[in-house]
């Protein structure tokens, strides 16, 4: 594979999503978890998408439970939590493992595309960050620490 176009991934409702459908969007692609510490970057994530849309931004959020069994419930309950909590609005995807055997075929090759901490492939933590040009590349890596609002000059950059 060689852009993100080329993959597929079911959203929260089991409906087969093909990313080319983003095609020629700035994409920031985010494992999440309900119960983390970093949680809270949803407010964030949703603030870009709400800023940027318009422009070109898609945020895609991947609910993730290898972390510290950190998103336990199934879809429906992961779709009542961020909607409740959060007014997520962008799309939302089934839940994925991003690291091991079973790592879904996008977060294996997002990892083959940009390297994390130390060259590491691994996904280190809930709410890692990859941000794709609108040509469907990978332009950076963020570590989960990395908040939303530092990745903005980035994405402005991308989205111009």
């Amino acid at each position: 594979m060689t852009t993100i176009h080329e993959f597929s991934a079911q959203d929260l409702d089991g409906r087969d999503v093909k990313l080319s459908t983003y095609k020629g969007k700035v994409m920031l692609i985010v494992n999440v978890a309900s119960k983390c510490g970093f949680t809270p970057q949803y407010t964030g994530l949703e603030a870009l998408w709400r800023k940027y849309r318009e422009q070109g931004l898609v945020v895609l959020g991947f609910p993730c439970d290898q972390f510290g069994h950190q998103e336990p419930g199934d879809a429906e309950e992961i779709k009542n939590f961020c909607a409740l909590s959060y007014e997520v609005s962008f799309p939302m995807f089934a839940k994925v493992e991003v690291n091991g055997a079973n790592a879904h075929p996008l977060w294996q090759w997002l990892k083959s595309q940009k390297s994390g901490f130390l060259g590491l492939d691994a996904i280190k933590w809930n709410f890692s960050k990859f941000l794709v040009d609108r040509a469907g590349k990978v332009v950076k890596r963020y570590a989960p620490t990395d908040a939303p609002e530092k990745i903005e000059k980035d994405l402005v950059a991308l989205l111009g």
